[in-house]
């Protein structure tokens, strides 16, 4: 739960890859002399069910909250990811839309809450498919990244993490070798891409005003 001393406007992640990259992402577009996004601070929960939990038993009803954002992966069932995040709402006296929208969710209250669910609130996946979004057309590497992992026989990843794998194949071989946000703010990463572009007006909903 928040301190008496903590921000009015916080943003839940699951853990720190998607702290990187939410951070990172400012950085660049403030590096761009591009509007910078609103002023909220990013929370890692350190996973999915800390994150649920924090939900309904810590930030919802939190004095002084006023505007609380959640970001969860939709992972390989985006309707149970649902499921588990809108009862968490429910629980905390919050009413969320029986479907995520495209555009992400934001609900008019006190506080205001927002939920976007990676990649793009209507796909299954998860960061890496958001990431992918944003390789550029013309990136000569990651085709490369894709056959690469494609042929590899004796896999060590879950048949359903192929294309995370082929993600950090791409960004083993960058010019300096740097994780998913670091890669946003050196420019290795189209931020004016869909549905990067759709993520930004959703934290700019949610967290203005």
């Amino acid at each position: 739960m928040p301190s008496p001393e903590s921000p009015t406007r916080v943003l839940l992640v699951e853990g720190s890859d998607e702290y990187h990259v939410i951070e990172q992402l400012r950085k660049r577009l403030a590096r761009r002399s591009l509007e910078p996004l609103p002023e909220f601070s990013t929370r890692s929960q350190g996973g999915v069910q800390r994150l649920l939990d924090a939900i309904e038993y810590g930030y919802v009803n939190a004095p002084g909250l006023s505007a609380l954002g959640i970001i969860v992966d939709a992972n390989d069932d985006r309707q149970a990811r649902w499921r588990a995040v809108t009862d968490r709402l429910r629980e905390a006296g919050v009413e969320p839309p029986g479907e995520p929208e495209p555009s992400g969710v934001v609900i008019e209250g006190a506080p205001r809450i927002g939920v976007w669910m990676m990649p793009d609130n209507t796909s299954s996946g998860e960061l890496e498919d958001f990431i992918v979004k944003m390789i550029p057309a013309d990136d000569a590497i990651w085709p490369r990244s894709q056959s690469y992992v494609a042929d590899i026989q004796d896999r060590r990843f879950a048949p359903g993490k192929t294309l995370r794998a082929q993600v950090h194949a791409w960004l083993a071989v960058r010019k300096d070798p740097r994780r998913m946000g670091q890669a946003i703010t050196a420019g290795d990463l189209d931020t004016d891409a869909e549905p990067c572009q759709s993520f930004v007006r959703w934290l700019r909903a949610l967290f203005s005003g």
